[in-house]
């Protein structure tokens, strides 16, 4: 039996799937985080999570994982894969080895033809897609001191200034600094900006808080209602800026979405409909997830393109 790998290598989590040469999926395994690996702990931290989603989805399958040897692997990395692709060389049985990034196989897993437009907005934001000539453009991922525009820790970020502003007498009233000070047990927006700046308040924990101001836009406050409406207005820029480079007016597009700032009805119906009037665009929720993307991208590394089937 010919053995094909996927892995999702991403900031919170790492997830491995094992196929077989009909599309057939093996077994899934979970490991911890692996988005750096240039510092001694860093590759340490990657090695462990490669080895422990790996010998999941191994398990599971019923192979073993210390002998099992891929005809192609595909790795999306979050972080870029420049700094990763000799460790996962020297750890890994496989004829082919692909390391790209999450962006990738994030399209690759959310249209049946890894052909199109995917819009990520996570903690961070970017767009990237790919036409049928096998071209590839990108747009955003500046990260979050220049970019990340619609991504959820910028929503917190335009949350926590508006209740800065408004603590300050120059700003509109909003429910969100009450929100903030509640979630974080501070007493003021100044204290809050404080302790954002501080390790306790990574921006991965930052950017949770913006599901709270959904809930606010959702109870009526218009300061957090036009947060989510330029959130999701600036993430269907970055799909129009990729779709521009990629495809001539009008030509068939399928857009997808992905990550937890669309979980947000008021982003992702903003977002839907401003990609739909572009005449060709199709807009909806990925078809599979990046993991799965990754296995595909795999199986078109050696010549395959089977449909994913289920153990």
């Amino acid at each position: 039996m010919r053995l094909y790998l996927g892995v999702d290598g991403g900031q919170s989590s790492t997830t491995a799937i094992v196929g077989d040469e009909t599309g057939r999926i093996l077994g899934r395994g979970e490991g911890g985080p692996c988005n750096h690996a240039q510092a001694v702990e860093g590759r340490a931290k990657l090695e462990r999570a490669v080895a422990a989603s790996v010998a999941g989805a191994c398990g599971q399958a019923g192979l073993d994982a210390a002998t099992a040897r891929f005809e192609a692997a595909c790795f999306g990395m979050s972080g870029g894969p420049e700094d990763k692709q000799a460790i996962l060389a020297g750890i890994l049985r496989t004829e082919r080895l692909t390391v790209t990034t999450d962006a990738v196989i994030a399209l690759a897993g959310a249209t049946a033809t890894g052909q199109g437009i995917i819009a990520i907005a996570g903690t961070g934001s970017i767009a990237f897609g790919r036409n049928g000539q096998g071209r590839t453009a990108r747009a955003g991922g500046w990260g979050y001191v220049f970019g990340d525009e619609g991504g959820a820790f910028d929503i917190v970020r335009q949350a926590l200034r508006a209740a800065l502003r408004m603590e300050e007498g120059w700003g509109l009233p909003t429910s969100l600094r009450g929100v903030l000070l509640e979630a974080t047990g501070l007493r003021s927006a100044n204290e809050v900006l404080h302790a954002f700046y501080s390790s306790e308040w990574p921006r991965s924990r930052a950017a949770a808080l913006a599901r709270l101001v959904d809930a606010a836009a959702a109870e009526g406050d218009a300061v957090a209602g036009e947060i989510l409406n330029g959130a999701g207005q600036q993430l269907a820029w970055l799909a129009g800026a990729v779709r521009a480079q990629l495809w001539r007016p009008g030509e068939a597009v399928e857009v997808a979405y992905i990550g937890g700032v669309f979980q947000s009805g008021a982003v992702r119906e903003r977002f839907r409909a401003l990609v739909e009037l572009e005449e060709g665009n199709t807009c909806g929720p990925p078809l599979d997830g990046p993991a799965e993307g990754a296995l595909r991208e795999a199986y078109r590394a050696a010549g395959l393109d089977p449909e994913l089937k289920a153990r």
